[in-house]
């Protein structure tokens, strides 16, 4: 066994304070070891490690894609845009002028409320579109996380590289990157929201959904003791990270992926497997 190995967590974090680390794989070996001894727990390593991360990832690591973006187009009337608001659950959206490249503007949820309350004559879409931010989906979280502070600004839509329109990215994604999914008292908490039916007997199913849910809807008996969501076991069965639109067959069911990032499977779609 080497010196190196002989010394002790606290030996080596004392070196390590002493001479600072050379590379983050020395200040994460440190952590893990001391994770393994209990000197920390294992979301305080997962958040200590997406911090370290934090400032090499860019929008489009966390970005919601153009085609999951809900959109308000700018010929709705206030009634089809309330009930396109009640429905998404969400608190802004992008307006769109005659094509979904077209960004116009954003609106808040709450400002539907005076318009409608208002009832004044001529009030309607245009009095409460807010100015659009656009980023590139090339920026840095860190920066972008910095501006969003500044500005007291909450959504940037993202555009690529010839400048369409790739998304939408806001503060509540850039702070996931760190702490994980947050869930608020507006998120939908109504049972099995988490699995949505599609055409041909197939479902759209969020990588979070417990077993036991998954179970309940889809009339399977996946095991939860080793995992808590299904995305959890078709990682599992991956044994990595897959590729959008790769899929696999377990136990009977047919699990394409929907969407990623660069860390965790996001959305799944889920079909009896072919025999």
């Amino acid at each position: 066994m080497t010196e190196e190995n002989n010394k002790s967590w606290i030996d080596r974090l004392s070196d390590a304070l002493l001479r600072e680390p050379q590379t983050k794989e020395q200040l994460l070996d440190i952590l893990n070891d001391a994770r393994e001894r209990d000197l920390m727990d294992e979301d305080a390593l997962n958040m200590i490690k997406a911090i370290l991360s934090f400032s090499d990832s860019q929008v489009r690591d966390v970005m919601v894609p153009k085609t999951s973006m809900t959109v308000i187009d700018q010929d709705s009337t206030l009634d089809d845009i309330i009930a396109t608001v009640t429905a998404s659950g969400h608190s802004r959206f992008p307006v769109c002028g005659n094509k979904n490249d077209d960004i116009i503007g954003i609106i808040h949820a709450k400002d539907l409320l005076r318009v409608k309350l208002k009832k004044a004559k001529g009030t309607g879409l245009k009095d409460i579109i807010r100015p659009a931010v656009y980023i590139p989906e090339s920026k840095r979280l860190d920066n972008l996380l910095t501006e969003f502070r500044h500005n007291r600004n909450h959504m940037a839509i993202v555009l690529d590289e010839y400048g369409n329109v790739g998304g939408l990215v806001t503060i509540e994604d850039v702070l996931e990157e760190i702490v994980g999914e947050i869930a608020d008292e507006y998120d939908r908490q109504d049972k099995h929201h988490h699995i949505h039916m599609m055409e041909n007997d197939q479902y759209e199913v969020a990588a979070l959904t417990p077993i036991e849910e998954f179970n309940e809807v889809m009339n399977t008996k996946f095991s939860d003791e080793d995992f808590d969501t299904i995305g959890g076991i078709v990682m599992q069965k991956f044994g990595r990270l897959p590729e959008l639109n790769e899929s696999i067959d377990i136990d009977g069911m047919r699990f394409d992926v929907m969407d990623t990032d660069k860390r965790r499977i996001l959305k799944l779609k889920v079909s009896k497997a072919k025999v």
